[in-house]
């Protein structure tokens, strides 16, 4: 059966071996499906992860969370007939777009859509939904990690493409949006090492460069020549003093 995603991965340097960046390409509408929070984990990780969107085809659109609380047996029922479509939050999403999704968030997406995605680096799902396409289901296990509440919207946001931003700093991982070279504020944030994901213009480290579409990493941010960036993302591990948003009491 053909995946109704298209991924590109890029190599994870081993001081960041805990993120995983990628870009998605939806051919096709992708399964109702959660990822395990660390507590119902096997392996103890969790899975969060956050979403910009770079390409979007007209009608395209993506669900996070429940529209409303939702009870258990409502949402096991809805996976099994399909009616769990409706009790999604659907976003019409547009270009810039950034979302978070903490582990246990119940998403979809539509196809027709190019965005980056940002991630603990484990490759847990469970699905609930997936169109009849025969491929199994994982209820019991995925109704241990759902959270049946909505998505909070302070977790959505259109991202402007000409600032310096922080869009997550914690826990899991620390993401910056960076416009030419970055602040001195920026650079005190990115402690250790660093991995750089060119959007428009380009970025070098030790000569090399690297042009939208692809990836590299330093050891640190001053070894990345940004001199011919526009615009880029960077990664890297969290400070332990600056984690936020907070999916706790989501």
């Amino acid at each position: 059966m053909k995946e109704p995603v298209g991924e590109i991965w890029f190599e994870r340097p081993e001081p960041l071996s805990d993120i995983l960046a990628k870009y998605l390409f939806t051919e096709e509408r992708l399964s109702v499906q959660v990822h395990p929070t660390a507590e119902n984990s096997p392996t103890g990780i969790g899975k969060d992860e956050c979403w910009m969107v770079t390409e979007v085809e007209p009608g395209a659109r993506l669900a996070v969370g429940f529209e409303t609380r939702v009870d258990a047996d409502a949402i096991r029922r809805g996976a099994l007939d399909g009616s769990i479509m409706e009790m999604l939050n659907w976003i019409d999403v547009k270009v810039n777009d950034f979302i978070y999704v903490p582990a246990g968030t119940v998403h979809s997406m539509g196809a027709g859509l190019t965005l980056i995605e940002i991630q603990q680096n484990t490759d847990i799902t469970h699905r609930l939904y997936d169109y009849g396409r025969g491929r199994p289901l994982n209820l019991d296990e995925a109704m241990a990690s759902i959270r049946r509440v909505p998505h909070p919207p302070e977790f959505r946001r259109r991202i402007d493409p000409a600032s310096e931003q922080i869009l997550i700093e914690g826990p899991h991982f620390l993401l910056a949006q960076c416009t030419g070279n970055p602040s001195r504020d920026l650079q005190a944030r990115l402690r250790g090492a660093v991995q750089v994901l060119p959007i428009d213009g380009s970025c070098s480290i030790n000569g090399a460069q690297i042009e939208p579409g692809a990836a590299g990493w330093a050891d640190c941010p001053e070894r990345i020549d940004f001199s011919h960036n526009l615009r880029c993302l960077l990664i890297a591990n969290p400070s332990p003093l600056l984690q936020n948003p907070s999916a706790s009491e989501y």
